[in-house]
This record gives C-alpha cells, structure tokens and sequence, in this order.
C-alpha cells in the first residue's frame, strides 16, 4: 500500500480505466443474450427482420465495447507507466542518496534488479489492477446473473465446477506465492555476475578466464532457470486442468440444455430455447475465464508484492550518512581549513582494531599536504572522511571551522573535489565528460582546467578535439589519459579543497612536475591534499605526513622528514637513493 501514493497523481487515469472496462464488459455480457434472440426468434422462428435488426444492435454493441476495450487499455497503460517512471525515478534518488555501505550491502547486481525487474513487475500489477480487477469479478458476477436468467438448471453445472476451480487456484497460488522472492534473488545474483564481468572485462581477457567466468555465470544462470521452472511447474498445471474442467461444464450445459429442449417438445411449447444452450455456454465459459484471470492476476500480485518489498527496502532505507543544515563554515575561519581531531575510525561492521587512530593534522587554507604509506595503512580512508563518504566513529573533521557532519551534504561536497586513485568516465563527449564536475561552467572553463591538468595537449590530438566520444569508462584512452580527464574534470569546478587519492600514478614524472606547477600557479589558494606512493612526488610538498598503521607518525616538510621519520627515509632511500645508484 505504501507504492499506491505514486499512482494519486494520475487518479484520473486511474479512474476512467476500469469506467471503460465496465462499458466493454457490459458490451460482452449482453452480446449472448443477443445471439440466443437471433437463434430463438430470428433463426428457428424464420423472422428475417429479427436478424437484421438484432445484428445491427450487436454490431452498434460491439463497436460501443471496442471503444471501452481500446480506452481502458490505453488509461491503463498511461496510468501504469507514469506510476512506475514516478517510482523507478524515486528509487534510483534513493540510491544515489545511499552511503557507500549501504550501497555495498545492497550490491550492485541487486540494485540494478530492483530498478528494473522489480519496478516492472509491480508495473504490470498496476495495470493489471486498472484491467482485470475490473473486468474478471464482473464476468463472474454478471455471468453468474446473466445464466440464472436463462434457465436454472444451468446454475447446477456450475455449482458443481466453481468450487472445483476455486480450491485448484488457491492451492496453486499459496504454493507459488513464497517462491516469486526466490526467483527475485536469483536473478540479482545473474546480474551481479553479469555487471562484475562487464566491468572487469580486460581483466578477463588478460588473465585468459574467459571459459571460467563463462562457467561461473553458466551456473547462476542455471540456478536462475531451475528456480523459475519450479514456479513454472507449479503455474502450468492450472491452465489444462482449468481448460478440462470449462470443457466438462460446456458438455454439461449442452446436456442439460438438450434435456430442456426435448422436454419443451414434448410439451408441445411454442418457443423453443435453443439458443438458450448457445449463451449458457457462452455465460459458463466467461464465468470460468474469470476465475483463471482471478488466478493469474494473484500470480500479479504474488510476484508484485515480493518486487514490492525489495523496492521498500531501497525506500525505507535511511542514509548512515544523514545530511547536515548548514551550507558554509563559520565566520571566523579561512576557506580550505581541514583539521582531524583525535580522529578514530573503523568500517561498518567490520571487527579488530580501528583502521584509523588518535589522527590529528592541521591542513592550512593554500596549503599542500602530501600523505604517504603502505599500502592498507589508510590513507584512502582518511581523505574519504572530508567529503564524508564515510563518518569518523571517533573524534572529528572540521572543514573551515565547522564539523562535517554539521554541513549540507551537497554544500560540504562543492567545497571539495577528489579524483580518486580508479579513474570512472562516464560516456559522452569529452567536453561533456570535463564539464560533469561543474555543469554550470564555461566551455572555455574546461579547456583551461584540462590545460592545467596537462590534458590538452592529448586532447587536440583526437580527430573531434573536444568533441570527440569517449568509448564506454574510457576504453579508448590510456591509464594516464583517464588521470588527467578526471584531474581536468575535479579543477573545473574551482573547489576550495583539491584531494588527490593516488590519482598521478600513471602519470610520467615529467608532467607530474608540470601538473604541480600549474596548479601552485593557478590554484594558490587552493588546499591540496595528495595521497601518492612515489617520493618524487611529494618533496616539493609544505608538508608530508606518514601514516603508519592507521596512525600519523610524523609530519613535516621534506628536510625535517629526512631528519625525524625512519619510515620517509626508508622510502626516499627505497626510491630514490638507490635507484640514482643503480641509474648510474
């Protein structure tokens, strides 16, 4: 119930449907009758003027009935589709709302089903509702009336199959019913593989596991096909057994209907009912349909409701990461200020010692600040905590004078911009790709933010410049193409605070040098923060902090840091001492 407030903006639609299908199943119930007079007066009765006129109020019905059938179909579908554009648009803002461990607990496969294979099958129960609610307990209804007017006898046959037909469709529905969710979960299990695969197709082919991957979605995919095929085994036996049942009441009616004629026979009766026979089979065979519709559009639902419930899951989640009010720092503080303080911090969910510990670093406004470390040390973790990725389970982040949590989420972000250590294009042209970081922004803004980041220069170089279309994540690009585009698209939008995760290690030293010196020419102002495994590309750094073991060791410009850090000297001798030794 709680999805049905995405179908009041289209009440109307909602509404004129099932009025439409009222008219064409009015149109339908009348139209036996009709033949039964044709037969009766017109046909045995030999009174051509019956059959003229009657067959010319069957075709005025008949086309009364098509305009209601057309009508409804086209008010349902309206209704259908913009309920379902309403919630499937709803659900995805839910997930872009979501903090990166929802999204992962969620994954990916499963999010993608929930959009689309879940949103359609609640579609379709829509629809059906507008249609078949209407239309099904109708032809019962009606039937049902319409046949004890003719004769009834022919009530009898359908006491006795009704109850017959009703037992089958529960028992059918309870059974299948817990199996739709089943069926739901395989599927997000086919789609997770599917997008793993795409996603990390070059891995696949490099490490030749293609007939390994084609194995492993062979068996989701097969699991996936077992589990539908059990609903399917179930759902199949209906439809024969319910055809067996209709065809055993027509034989019925026809000997009822037969005894009721040789009975008026003998009688010695002036009229005659033989068309009574053809509009009861008519009646008892609409009677029943609708109990096989009745069945189906419980099927709807059952599959609907589970779709529903997965939907709700998405919805009702609330974001770990829950947004602030405020939109700029305090009064008192310099924009591009980030100060750790006592920061602790450990992933959701996750056992043993923080990841983080006692962190405490001052980054001034203008200044540059390069972090170094093992890998799995927790640099990525540290800088993900300003734009609040990730909240601190201890301590705090303040970003010009006001904790992070206390910000505007989009407020807090358009102060920062992080080019992260995997590089993500999205598709489009190249302009599109620079200008996703600030769509408000110039086109003569983009070409100065991709000189900056020594994009330029590659980018001319393409047939289209500019213009040119990025195959899909960047295929067509090398590593370090994509470093700079993504640098090119974090500079344009003029952030107060400039992160870079290990984003210039595909970068060749030269224009890693090049780099820094365009952004300390035009970004003075600007706070970088660089995470970067090479030496080489943090002693011109104001300061250089050392993490180790999710704890800052020591933090101080290159010289004092050859002097107080054991770890920094390592490496610097690691890298580069050794390295010019051998060189020369």
């Amino acid at each position: 119930m709680k999805l049905a407030k995405y179908l009041k903006p289209y009440w109307y639609l909602a509404l004129l449907s099932p009025i439409m299908m009222i008219v064409e199943v009015l149109v339908d119930l009348k139209i036996p009758d009709l033949m039964a007079t044709i037969i009766d007066k017109g046909v045995i009765g030999q009174n051509m003027d019956i059959i003229l006129s009657t067959g010319l109020r069957m075709m005025i019905y008949v086309i009364i009935g098509g305009i209601g059938g057309i009508s409804c179909s086209y008010f349902a579908s309206a209704a259908a589709q913009s309920f379902s554009c309403d919630l499937r648009n709803d659900t995805y803002k839910q997930v872009m709302a979501l903090s990166l461990e929802q999204t992962d607990q969620f994954t990916t496969g499963s999010l993608i089903t929930r959009l689309t294979n879940d949103v359609t099958a609640v579609q379709d129960l829509v629809a059906n509702i507008l249609r078949m609610f209407v239309r099904a307990p109708m032809f019962f209804i009606g039937g049902i009336f319409m046949i004890r007017t003719l004769n009834v006898r022919y009530s009898l046959v359908l006491a006795i199959a009704m109850p017959i037909e009703l037992i089958l469709v529960i028992g059918v529905v309870l059974k299948a019913s817990p199996m739709f969710q089943v069926v739901q979960k395989k599927l997000d299990r086919v789609n997770s593989v599917v997008q793993e695969d795409v996603a990390g197709a070059r891995v696949v082919k490099a490490f030749a596991m293609e007939d390994y991957e084609i194995g492993r979605f062979d068996t989701v995919n097969t699991d996936y096909r077992d589990t539908t095929m059990k609903v399917q085994k179930v759902l199949i036996r209906l439809g024969p057994i319910m055809s067996i049942i209709m065809n055993f009441s027509i034989i019925a009616i026809l000997l009822v209907g037969g005894q009721a004629v040789r009975d008026e026979l003998a009688a010695g009766a002036a009229d005659v009912h033989v068309g009574a026979i053809s509009a009861a089979i008519t009646y008892v065979t609409q009677i029943l349909s609708s109990l096989l519709m009745i069945s189906m559009m419980f099927q709807s639902v059952s599959r609907a409701v589970a779709s529903g419930k997965r939907i709700l899951e998405v919805l009702d989640s609330k974001p770990t990461v829950v947004s602030g009010t405020e939109t700029e720092g305090t009064e008192e503080a310099k924009r591009g200020e980030v100060v750790f303080s006592d920061v602790s911090f450990r992933y959701p969910g996750a056992s043993g010692r923080d990841v983080l510990r006692d962190i405490d670093l001052v980054v001034r406004p203008g200044e540059f600040v390069a972090i170094l470390g093992a890998t799995g040390c927790g640099k990525s973790s540290l800088v993900n905590l300003i734009p609040r990725f990730y909240d601190v389970t201890g301590g705090s982040v303040m970003v010009d004078g006001r904790d992070v949590r206390d910000y505007e989420l989009g407020a807090l972000r358009e102060k920062t911009s992080l080019v992260l250590q995997k590089s993500e294009l999205f598709s489009g042209t190249v302009m599109d790709h620079i200008l996703h970081g600030a769509p408000g922004a110039t086109e003569e803004e983009a070409i100065a933010a991709a000189k900056i980041a020594q994009a330029d220069e590659f980018i001319t170089g393409f047939n289209e410049g500019y213009q040119t279309v990025i195959a899909e994540k960047g295929a067509s690009l090398s590593g370090g193409q994509k470093q700079r585009m993504s640098i090119a698209r974090a500079l344009v939008r003029k952030p107060e605070i400039l992160i870079f995760d290990d984003s210039t290690s595909a970068l060749d030293l030269g224009t890693e040098a090049k780099l820094r010196r365009a952004l300390r020419e035009n970004f003075p102002d600007t706070t970088i923060i660089m995470i970067a495994q090479r030496i080489a590309s943090v002693t011109e750094a104001d300061r250089i902090a050392v993490l180790e073991d999710g704890v800052i060791t020591a933090c101080a410009p290159h010289e004092e840091m050859m002097k107080i850090s054991p770890a920094y000297l390592d490496i610097y001798n690691s890298q580069l001492k050794k390295g010019g030794e051998k060189n020369g």
